[in-house]
């Protein structure tokens, strides 16, 4: 309804849900798409893969875990604290500015990137090792401040508004 971008998509600038997909296809990179996923369908597939989800962070991460996701990169230019206790999450900030007003909510700065002082692959890099050391047990800031207990929200049927 009303092509649903959410307050804070439009105070980005963001118009519609089309603009924010273009966004999210441009994160995934130039890898093929293996598979396409219903809500919370299990992920059997290796690779890359799409879920259909809403855009609500709490609802389109309980399909991802429903579906078997047990870590969540979420990136945030806007500065949502989100957080998915089901899983462990992780929350990228897209900017430095971003990065230094919500350090303590963020978890990773993508910012040197954009400002040209590494390279997606360097960051990539410094990124997976983070996944990694969560994965073997680092908290992450979400589950630091106790983020996500009442976040885990299966999609409702019928219209959003």
């Amino acid at each position: 309804m009303d092509n649903n971008p959410s307050a804070g998509n439009k105070a980005g600038g963001l118009t519609t849900v089309l603009e924010k997909s273009l966004g999210g296809i441009a994160k995934a990179g130039s890898i093929a798409l293996v598979e396409v996923y219903e809500y919370a369908q299990p992920v059997q597939a290796r690779g890359l893969v799409l879920m259909d989800t809403p855009g609500y962070e709490p609802v389109s991460a309980t399909g991802q875990v429903a579906g078997g996701a047990n870590l969540i990169c979420f990136t945030t230019g806007r500065g949502s604290a989100y957080g998915c206790a089901p899983s462990l999450s992780l929350k990228l900030a897209t900017d430095t500015a971003l990065w230094q007003r919500q350090a303590d909510d963020m978890d990773f700065n993508c910012g040197p990137v954009v400002e040209g002082e590494r390279s997606v692959d360097e960051l990539g890099q410094a990124f997976l090792e983070l996944m990694l050391r969560t994965a073997s047990g680092e908290r992450s800031r979400s589950e630091m401040h106790g983020y996500g207990q009442q976040k885990f929200v299966p999609w409702p049927l019928g219209a959003v508004t």
